[in-house]
């Protein structure tokens, strides 16, 4: 799943990214409104972790700008203002949480948690398709109730594929989704293509079917065949 941190202080901004990459999250990270938007204008976020105290702008002004675009990323607020207008505001330009500075890392971590649980599993921690069982809160995964041994990279494809199943995924889409920021030094989809084979292999030894189809030209799609 991926994170994106909007902190301005340099201590505190790094300690969110080691303490949220350590629960197995894939974190991206800026320190200001420009860079933000830029990234939440090109890239999808499973939750954005806000600060409403910005060098060039206000953390709302965010929100705004990913109501007026449409965006459906989470979001919890992180601020050290009192003021109860602005949790207000926040709240209902989309925000889901409001956490107050100073806060306990787990504590982010499970609003974080909760708020990806709610967008993409509707509350519940298993997500099912046909004979897959996906255990998000243990991050294992059963086929017709016998443990499957994937890579985190292996488990976060899967997982992103059920999510999205029968959707047309790009190659594009899902190293932004996977990688983040680091596949942009990649100059081709090749290990995209190798964790792709390498999960379809797993998974039909274990007695699924093979629900992974190439589109060509296009890229993947996680349907029945």
């Amino acid at each position: 799943m991926k994170i994106l941190i909007v902190e301005d202080e340099p201590v505190l901004n790094k300690s969110i990214v080691d303490y949220l990459s350590s629960q197995q999250y894939l974190c991206e990270t800026v320190s200001n409104y420009r860079d933000a938007l830029d990234k939440t204008e090109c890239y999808h976020y499973d939750c954005i972790v806000l600060d409403l105290m910005l060098p060039d702008g206000d953390g709302l002004r965010l929100l705004q700008a990913l109501k007026k675009n449409g965006k459906t990323d989470g979001v919890i607020i992180i601020s050290a203002k009192a003021d109860v207008e602005d949790k207000i505001t926040g709240l209902s330009l989309g925000a889901d949480d409001y956490l107050g500075k100073p806060f306990h890392l787990p504590e982010l971590s499970v609003r974080v948690a909760a708020i990806i649980r709610r967008r993409t599993q509707q509350g519940n921690n298993l997500v099912q398709f046909e004979e897959i069982t996906v255990d998000a809160q243990a991050r294992a995964v059963t086929i017709n109730g016998t443990e499957l041994m994937l890579t985190p990279k292996e488990y976060e494809l899967l997982l992103y594929f059920i999510v999205n199943k029968n959707r047309v995924l790009s190659k594009n889409t899902i190293a932004a989704h996977m990688w983040g920021d680091d596949m942009d030094i990649a100059d081709n989809y090749d290990f995209i293509y190798a964790h792709i084979k390498n999960l379809r292999k797993k998974l039909v030894q274990a007695g699924a079917d093979d629900y992974i189809q190439s589109v060509y030209g296009m890229g993947y799609k996680f349907a029945h065949r």
